[in-house]
């Protein structure tokens, strides 16, 4: 019975990230198709209309959304509306989680990626985080020319997290992809990942010199 047991969970465990992507990518998929037919409807007859118009209406208005966001009133806009999100109180959780995990998508712009995974040590305990900016002349000059580099923790189980700057003689860059790193971060280290060659002894090399 134990043996049984055993083969089923194996099996579960195997089939029920398939089966949870698949039924996200069908939910976003259906969830697209119904919210821009009522749009689309309003300008086409509806025996005019045919499946998967939604869907191509929701990547095309993706896709003028992704060309705008550059603009200073759009890029202004969102701030606004930001600041407006973050004084609402289980809003702003759930908003802030939601963001954290939108900065692993590519948007082309090398300033907003996550571009290393570092260790910061407090005590006996490392703290494992993500350079998103090597470079930060507008706090230099207020903090007495101390070379910062901004570094963001992300909390685990998607419950949003925090960017601290810190010297970057005080953070260790490790040998690690990012993506692998994140995914260790947000399943509060239950995923594995190799790491460099060695997958029991993480390769480290030293902070990179300022500059």
């Amino acid at each position: 019975m134990k043996s049984l047991t055993t083969i089923l969970m194996k099996g579960l465990a195997a089939v029920l990230p398939i089966g949870l992507t698949l039924y996200a990518v069908w939910w976003l998929a259906r969830t697209a198709e119904g919210l821009m037919r009522g749009a689309i409807t309003l300008f086409v007859p509806p025996e005019h209309y045919w499946p998967g118009m939604g869907i191509l209406a929701g990547l095309l208005l993706l896709f003028v959304v992704g060309s705008l966001v550059n603009a200073y009133m759009v890029r202004r806009a969102i701030a606004v509306w930001e600041e407006f999100l973050g004084r609402i109180p289980l809003v702003k959780t759930v908003y802030s989680a939601v963001r954290d995990v939108t900065r692993l998508l590519p948007s082309g712009e090398g300033r907003r990626d996550l571009q290393s995974v570092v260790v910061w040590r407090v005590g006996e305990a490392r703290l494992l985080g993500f350079v998103t900016r090597e470079h930060l002349p507008e706090l230099d000059k207020l903090v007495g020319g101390a070379d910062l580099v901004a570094v963001y923790f992300p909390l685990s189980y998607m419950l949003g997290g925090v960017t601290v700057y810190l010297p970057k003689a005080a953070v260790e860059h490790i040998d690690m992809p990012v993506e692998a790193a994140m995914r260790m971060a947000l399943t509060g280290g239950m995923a594995t990942a190799a790491v460099g060659t060695d997958a029991a002894a993480p390769a480290s090399r030293p902070a990179r010199p300022p500059g």
